[in-house]
């Protein structure tokens, strides 16, 4: 990729980012004042009319068709569209995520707007006594799993992803912070707060479905890709219970969060084995969720090797 002139980075810095910093302020303040319901709405129909013609999308058509070989061009135009739909959506809902009433006892009006499956197993790695980490995929609105931890009394600290713009990124976090008990953001002084969190043995929620060039080659999808090992390098460390749980949208602003059976911890002796086989595993439950929804999750990224 070729490097961005000095001319290119001062209008960037000096008028793109500004401007995109304005434009999501006035965002984030429409759909925190409209209620809930129509904020959604209007927040997936902006997106699914205008991705759709970003040249974004062709990196998105172009995964669809590799993963899915024998879909046609129809249903890939569809299934972008319900990708953006979701995306829109989940922005518009992230003013009004404390909000979101998860069980009946929770000290929000209204009715409950999540469903769930296997809390079992959130229970069991609540009440034990080993760290335990929760991972998911950019699919569905991701942002109702941690909700509903903490109001079952499993307070979850997130890893996540600083935004290039560090005032877009302040915008993102508000809604956050009042539904996680602590945000960590990837980097070296995030890694240092993850060991602590996980030595305290609390729980860590990550995002692992994005690539990563230094990472390792992992089945996804039917072809290798680039992914990231800390999640199982740290399950290995502190023997954590490691729970998959993914979050998928029933329609509007109604969800349904999956917590599924803790994968086992492989133990063969051989460290670097067990790295990769515990990554293949977590690659494959997050393969399952995207087939089951594929239209929910975020093909935008570039997960594969061109």
């Amino acid at each position: 990729m070729a490097r961005r002139t000095p001319l290119q980075l001062w209008f960037s810095r000096r008028i793109v980012r500004p401007v995109e910093t304005m434009a999501l302020h006035v965002a984030h303040f429409v759909f925190r004042v409209l209620p809930l319901d129509v904020a959604s709405a209007l927040g997936g129909a902006v997106a699914r009319t205008i991705g759709p013609r970003l040249g974004l999308s062709r990196r998105a058509r172009k995964n669809l068709a590799r993963v899915f070989p024998d879909m046609t061009a129809e249903r890939i135009d569809a299934v972008v569209r319900e990708m953006w739909d979701n995306l829109g959506r989940n922005a518009a809902e992230l003013p009004h995520l404390p909000h979101i009433k998860v069980f009946d006892t929770d000290p929000v009006p209204g009715a409950s707007r999540v469903e769930w499956t296997g809390l079992e197993h959130l229970d069991r790695g609540r009440e034990g006594d080993k760290p335990v980490i929760f991972f998911t995929a950019h699919i569905g609105n991701w942002e109702i799993g941690p909700l509903l931890s903490i109001r079952r009394g499993l307070p979850l600290n997130v890893v996540y992803r600083s935004s290039n713009n560090i005032y877009a990124d302040q915008i993102f976090l508000k809604g956050r912070r009042e539904v996680v008990d602590d945000l960590i953001p990837k980097g070296a002084e995030g890694g240092r707060r993850i060991l602590k969190v996980l030595q305290a043995g609390k729980a860590l929620g990550m995002l692992v479905d994005q690539k990563m060039n230094d990472g390792i080659a992992v089945p996804f999808m039917g072809r290798d890709a680039m992914t990231a090992p800390a999640l199982a390098q740290l399950a290995l460390k502190f023997d954590c219970v490691v729970l998959p749980a993914w979050v998928e949208r029933l329609g509007g602003a109604h969800y349904r969060v999956n917590i599924e059976p803790p994968l086992p911890l492989p133990r063969s002796g051989d460290r670097h084995a067990d790295i990769l086989a515990l990554m293949t595993a977590v690659n494959a439950r997050m393969e399952a969720w995207i087939r089951q929804r594929p239209g929910q999750w975020l093909w935008l990224h570039r997960r594969w090797p061109d």
